[in-house]
């Protein structure tokens, strides 16, 4: 305590997260049922659906047809479905995060998209501003093609922006329709991806205003990034028959896990902390083995990531938006003190890590 108290005497103020929305899919779905609908009669796809962490997701999935499966979209309905899931759970998302803090739409200056699950141009910020009626002057940023890793990225862009604005507020919105990337080809590589990935979106506000207490959210301290070009390949969409196909290593869990120790050794060193100090750890989602893999390598505990893992178990991968999710378990929790250190981890395509440090 005597570290956080002279921390706190010495540093100035940090931007916020103050508020967050969160939303999917209306529909959920158990793993057996997608298996059954994509009709996977394999036993080796069958066990990788059935034994899986995953037990539910949500995703926004055509009517199967009289024999009860579901047959491959073609990529003007997959893209349809990424706009169309983008603007209906982002709209969502976003009316939550704003009521949590009593604000309107026309209370935002700074407006930053993340996406990865469909191309769009205008991108996602353009058909989120006509759909809620943001003032004409916000500014927009779209993120497009950094997948998982890109919350954080998108996060950085909006403290930033509120460092340099004070009294301005700052949304970023992870909005990813990962059913709009669903390629069905019977093989075991694509069975992997279909059984991981979710439909969610996360809003969170950002601000730097003084007039906000540790109890409205934590304080952004600091980022750390590590990108292991040597795997570039690893983890990417491949285009076949003019769809999207994503691709993941089965090394993925090794890659990551070799490389976790490096930015969180940065960020905390920089900080004059140790992994000890931290008492809420924030992960993305990315699945069993990847969550296993930066739990050995930098030894922290099951209770540590136990919103990760949760939020795995009911909700798949959501890509960017899934360490959120994690950072509302936490919340709902209630169990945060002030001057507790949280840190926040994501990974993927590039492949990247990134870190973010908070403190309440």
């Amino acid at each position: 305590m005597e570290k956080v108290k002279q921390m706190e005497n010495n540093h100035s103020t940090y931007p916020r997260i103050i508020g967050l929305g969160t939303s999917n899919p209306s529909t959920c779905y158990s793993q057996t049922s997608v298996a059954e609908m994509f009709g996977h009669n394999s036993p080796r796809i069958r066990k990788l659906f059935e034994n899986s962490h995953i037990k539910t997701r949500y995703l926004y999935l055509p009517k199967p047809d009289e024999d009860g499966l579901i047959q491959q979209e073609d990529s003007f309905t997959l893209q349809k479905k990424h706009l169309e899931g983008t603007v209906e759970m982002g709209s969502d998302a976003i009316g939550i995060c704003l009521a949590e803090r009593g604000l309107e739409i026309k209370d935002i200056d700074f407006l930053v998209c993340v996406s990865s699950t469909g191309f769009l141009c205008p991108g996602v910020s353009a058909y989120i501003k006509k759909e809620l009626d943001f003032k004409e002057n916000v500014r927009r940023v779209d993120i497009l093609g950094m997948g998982c890793s890109a919350g954080i990225n998108g996060l950085k862009l909006a403290t930033d922006f509120c460092s340099a604005h004070p009294t301005k507020n700052a949304l970023v919105l992870m909005t990813e329709v990962c059913s709009a990337a669903y390629f069905v080809d019977g093989t075991l590589s694509t069975a992997v991806v279909n059984s991981l990935f979710g439909d969610g979106t996360a809003a969170l506000l950002v601000s730097s205003d003084k007039n906000h207490l540790w109890s409205d959210g934590p304080e952004v301290i600091d980022f750390e990034s590590e990108t292991i070009s040597s795997s570039i390949d690893a983890m990417k969409y491949n285009i076949v028959d003019g769809m999207m196909s994503f691709y993941l290593d089965r090394d993925i869990p090794y890659v990551i896990g070799s490389s976790i120790h490096k930015p969180i050794e940065r960020i905390l060193e920089r900080n004059d902390l140790e992994v000890r100090d931290i008492d809420h750890w924030i992960i993305h989602s990315g699945g069993k083995k990847v969550i296993d893999s930066i739990k050995y390598n930098i030894n922290i505990t099951n209770h540590d990531v136990r919103h990760t893992l949760d939020v795995l178990r009911d909700h798949g991968n959501m890509s960017s938006c899934s360490f959120m999710f994690s950072y509302n378990r936490l919340r709902q929790e209630n169990i945060v003190k002030e001057g507790n250190y949280g840190l926040a981890v994501t990974m993927g395509p590039g492949v990247a890590i990134e870190t973010a440090l908070l403190r309440w």
